[in-house]
């Protein structure tokens, strides 16, 4: 049945159907030329030669990127180098004590203003401010002795006048306390009194400390010998109203206590306790060659482990570069450094940090009113050297200076402010 309707219809001269499969290669080869169409005006689009000039929008960027303008700014180099946070150097302390240490304070203890910094044959040795080292025993002379014994004191500070007393105090013989007597050539007095800046400051430690009844000055008098007594009664000590050379110390402010160099029970050495300021700060060791930052007063960041920064101020330099040791390789030598100090004035934002690693960020040089643009802007010319292209296609040369927070310094006849510059893909 099928075969006889197919003849008939051929018999009849009815045209045959066109088969499917030419109808879809004629829409594929229609869908194909309009993509090589699209493909054409994007590879135009592209190249910058269509388009009538018109701007692109925002969904049509520029072939090479976004463009950014030239701008005027400052420029500032900015290096970071490692530092240490802590109290400084240990220095000893200059004990002139002699005798049996029998007491000892804990590392890291605050001695102030009159406190004890030990114990020799269980004395105290107390801290006193001052620049002046203690030299000589302070005291009244002979005849300063002899006259003011005779006087009549107040608080127990006199004592009976007799033969024996005074014979005792001429001659230089030690006191029935055990301590002393200046003679008056010995002691360097003059005239029978004791003078120096040493008195001076001494007085003006005693006065500071509260214990006072006499001019402050450079003469020891038998006022002043009456307030070392109330002083030494303080302490617990015989009052002689002579201070001992091993009885003080002197420093500029109040230390923090190191280590100590020997054992209770052991003897007073030159070295027996060290010490540092009570303040933190920083130690950079910085390169000898590259330490033109380093100056006095010096405003530098402190970054801390936590990551937070804090500010710095160079306090002072060392003077003399030496090399780190176990550095600088087989048959090579290390950069010499030199020590450079850095002070935190406000030491609350160092939290309770007492050591740790650290960075110290310093400024190096400072380009001010400079025109410069993003380091990426930059492209090398063919012929040589650094130029920029602008917004329209084209390259100018341009002359580059500091390099800073990811800027450059550009200089040229063809830059200008404000004039957009194409950072290359």
């Amino acid at each position: 049945m099928a075969e006889t309707v197919v003849q008939t219809d051929h018999e009849r001269g009815a045209a045959p159907a066109p088969p499917p499969r030419r109808r879809r290669g004629r829409r594929t080869v229609l869908v194909a030329s309009a993509l090589v169409v699209v493909a054409a005006v994007a590879v135009v689009g592209a190249l910058g030669l269509g388009g009538g000039g018109a701007e692109a929008g925002p969904s049509a960027p520029p072939r090479s990127g976004s463009t950014v303008p030239v701008t005027r700014t400052t420029l500032t180099e900015r290096t970071t180098v490692d530092g240490q946070l802590g109290y400084g150097t240990e220095i000893p302390l200059p004990v002139k004590a002699t005798g049996t240490v029998t007491w000892l304070p804990a590392e890291g203890t605050t001695v102030e203003h009159g406190g004890t910094l030990l114990r020799v044959d269980d004395r105290p040795v107390v801290l006193l401010y001052g620049t002046l080292p203690m030299y000589r025993e302070l005291g009244l002379t002979a005849g300063t002795q002899q006259g003011t014994r005779q006087e009549t004191g107040t608080e127990g500070d006199t004592q009976d006048s007799g033969e024996q007393g005074r014979a005792d105090e001429t001659s230089g013989a030690p006191d029935p306390s055990g301590s002393p007597t200046p003679g008056g050539a010995g002691a360097g007095g003059t005239g029978g009194t004791l003078r120096g800046m040493d008195v001076l400051q001494f007085e003006s430690d005693l006065a500071a400390l509260g214990y006072t009844g006499f001019t402050v000055d450079e003469e020891f008098t038998d006022l002043t010998a009456r307030a070392v007594k109330r002083w030494q009664k303080s302490l617990g000590l015989p009052r002689t109203g002579t201070v001992g050379i091993g009885d003080v110390v002197y420093s500029a402010g109040k230390v923090r206590i190191g280590h100590a160099s020997v054992r209770l029970g052991s003897p007073a050495t030159d070295d027996v306790l060290t010490y540092t300021g009570t303040s933190r700060k920083v130690v950079v060791n910085a390169s000898a060659a590259e330490d033109s930052w380093a100056v006095r007063g010096a405003a530098v960041t402190i970054g801390l482990p936590d990551g937070k920064s804090v500010k710095g101020e160079v306090a002072s330099v060392g003077k003399s570069a030496t090399a780190p040791e176990g550095e600088g390789g087989e048959g090579g030598s290390a950069a010499p450094t030199v020590p450079v100090t850095i002070t935190v004035k406000d030491q609350k934002s160092v939290g309770r940090l007492e050591s740790a690693p650290v960075t110290v960020e310093y400024v190096g040089r400072e380009r001010a009113d400079v025109l410069t643009v993003p380091v990426a802007a930059l492209v090398a010319l063919a012929e040589g050297g650094h130029g920029l292209e602008t917004a329209d296609g084209r390259f100018v040369a341009v002359k580059t200076g500091l390099f800073a927070d990811g800027r450059v310094e550009v200089s040229g006849s063809a830059v200008r402010e404000g004039m957009n510059v194409r950072i290359p893909e």
